[in-house]
């Protein structure tokens, strides 16, 4: 687990809210905090859907990916206030996940893995990111946490965001 703080607050919210790339994440819970507080919960309601549409959702289809609620969040966030604060819990595909897996050769299944998490918080103007996993087995191997914090470090200055470790 890392704790990073993001240099630059506006470039961080226009890759968050405009831009594409935190898209294909799944969203595990969302609260914004403005002259009200929402609280989004994202899991998907399976019951909501035909079996032909839960099949198309596919693997990942126990949450939803931020592509689908991020246009929700921007009505939220925008205006000319800032928010009082917010947090976005973020959580790696299974797909994702896999390739991952694959990449770095750890001794790992996606059964083990209950999930690889990636926190966005903002309070009193400042942007951090913390890492975490969950696996569903006990290990004493680290390798899958520093192979996930090295993942959201590349990520993250792929998309020439200036952060700064905690």
């Amino acid at each position: 687990m890392i704790s990073l703080k993001i240099e630059h607050t506006k470039d961080f919210m226009n890759k968050l809210l405009l831009g594409e790339d935190f898209d294909s994440f799944l969203v595990k819970e969302a609260v914004i905090a403005t002259f009200t507080t929402i609280q989004l919960e994202g899991s998907r309601n399976l019951e909501f859907y035909t079996p032909e549409e839960q099949e198309a959702l596919g693997t990942d289809c126990a949450y939803v990916r931020w592509a689908e609620v991020k246009p929700l969040c921007l009505q939220m966030i925008k205006g000319k206030k800032t928010p009082l604060h917010f947090k976005f819990v973020f959580k790696l595909s299974e797909k994702n996940v896999e390739k991952l897996l694959r990449q770095t050769g750890l001794p790992f299944t996606t059964r083990d893995i209950t999930g690889l998490f990636f926190h966005i918080r903002f309070d009193s103007g400042i942007i951090t990111c913390i890492t975490g996993t969950a696996l569903n087995i006990f290990t004493m191997d680290k390798s899958l946490d520093q192979e996930w914090d090295q993942m959201v470090q590349r990520f993250l200055q792929k998309l020439q965001l200036d952060y700064q470790e905690l």
